[in-house]
């Protein structure tokens, strides 16, 4: 089952972190189960203030009243990338959440959790079981005496999770083993991050951070750099010195690369034309795009194309 709802047409606002609702839940067999990590369900659902949550689109077995909470019959991990909210479980009383903050949920045990009506959230999870994840368990990785980890906002995790949705829902062979795989680097990051924070983060990575999945996030769409440095706070002269310094670009260099990187890999595995693609990624133009490419790759969008058809 795949529920996805696209945005409407174009507007000439920005949108931050502002998907529409996309899930997968997936079917495992034996042979799947024997690789010792099966991942059951992943998706993304942002949540406006004021709105019903949860989404009522989901199976009763994962739909729940946040009054009353739900007992899982396996792990998640779920990520909160904007806004704030609180989560309740048997072990832990009520505690606020935020965003940049990681929740992890155990099979068997009582929680609840629900955003602020406020400010809603945007959420990020993926649900999984198997032999390798218990063994994470039972060697104390992760334990239920500390189900919130604070990794801040963070581009990398992001995209392992839109990754992961894009492995489910293209569904093909061996689509549950490279789901393992992102669960397992997603375990990794999480680790890294919570247990270094105080060491490696500051409020300027932070601030970088957040702008960088803006960007991520906007990428059919254009933005205004300016007004990006001002959402987060900063003067355009700073945030655009300590962009450049902490990515090796420049903000609109940055962005202008992950629109390329998607552009690619919609000229190579997908079979919209190159107008569109140009089209939906925003471009001023498309003979711009057609020269931008060129310029940046080396050959023309369908030179790409038939390049990547001939190593097939």
């Amino acid at each position: 089952m795949i529920v996805t709802l696209k945005l409407s047409e174009k507007k000439s606002i920005m949108r931050y972190n502002n998907f529409g609702i996309d899930f997968k839940y997936l079917l495992v067999n034996e042979k799947d189960k024997s690789f010792g990590l099966t991942v059951n369900t992943v998706g993304f659902q942002p949540i406006a203030p004021n709105t019903i949550y949860p989404s009522t689109q989901h199976p009763k077995s994962y739909y729940f009243n946040p009054c009353k909470g739900r007992v899982l019959t396996e792990y998640q991990i779920l990520y909160i990338s904007k806004g704030k909210g609180e989560f309740r479980s048997e072990t832990l009383k009520k505690t606020e959440i935020s965003k940049g903050q990681i929740i992890l949920l155990f099979p068997g045990q009582w929680h609840t959790y629900c955003p602020s009506a406020e400010s809603g959230w945007n959420e990020y999870y993926i649900g999984f079981e198997g032999s390798i994840i218990e063994n994470i368990i039972n060697n104390e990785f992760i334990n239920k005496n500390n189900q919130i980890l604070d990794i801040g906002v963070n581009e990398d995790l992001v995209k392992l999770y839109t990754s992961a949705i894009q492995v489910a829902k293209d569904e093909k062979k061996s689509a549950q083993q490279y789901l393992a795989g992102i669960v397992l680097h997603i375990i990794g990051l999480i680790l890294s991050y919570s247990h270094n924070r105080n060491f490696e983060l500051n409020n300027s990575d932070q601030i970088i951070e957040k702008a960088k999945i803006i960007m991520t996030e906007n990428i059919y769409h254009q933005i205004d750099i300016q007004e990006i440095a001002t959402k987060l706070g900063t003067s355009y002269s700073w945030f655009r010195k300590t962009f450049k310094e902490y990515t090796g670009y420049a903000p609109a260099q940055y962005f202008q690369e992950l629109k390329l990187r998607k552009a690619k890999e919609l000229i190579a595995e997908s079979s919209h034309s190159i107008k569109e693609i140009a089209f939906n990624l925003d471009f001023s133009s498309y003979e711009y795009f057609l020269s931008f490419f060129r310029k940046r790759v080396g050959c023309t969008p369908l030179e790409y194309r038939n390049l990547g058809r001939h190593k097939i």
